[in-house]
């Protein structure tokens, strides 16, 4: 059986998705754009302002699913400029800090995002035991 997670600490699904799903330990959390929960708007600001809201994101709803964010396992970043790149290393990197390791991750850069975001992200992590 899966467990549907939802939480208002995160934006709610733009579509036919759930947050996350919980199943056998293990959170899957859907892309999470940079939307800020309260009012359903992409933030304003640079793409480290919006790499931050996403990972804020992500944060809320691995929690709300009994996990924290060292039991990440893998991520996917989607970019709409690989320029940005660096700037959201730095960023994301800080949500992992020492002696946390780093979760393996894709990043590649897509066409587009939904809202015109510039940044996408999703895990996959460990509810804690």
């Amino acid at each position: 059986m899966k467990k549907i997670i939802n939480t208002t600490n995160a934006p709610a699904a733009i579509g036919p998705y759930s947050q996350a799903t919980v199943h056998n330990g293990t959170i899957y959390v859907s892309g999470q754009l940079p939307i800020d929960p309260t009012t359903g708007e992409i933030v304003a600001g640079d793409i480290s302002v919006q790499t931050h809201r996403a990972m804020k994101n992500l944060q809320a709803i691995i929690e709300a699913g009994g996990g924290k964010m060292e039991g990440i396992l893998k991520a996917t970043i989607l970019l709409t400029d690989m320029a940005d790149f660096a700037a959201v290393n730095e960023v994301y990197a800080n949500y992992f800090p020492a002696p946390v390791a780093p979760p393996a991750r894709i990043c590649y850069q897509v066409v587009a995002l939904p809202k015109g975001a510039a940044v996408e992200i999703d895990a996959i992590a460990v509810c804690v035991e």
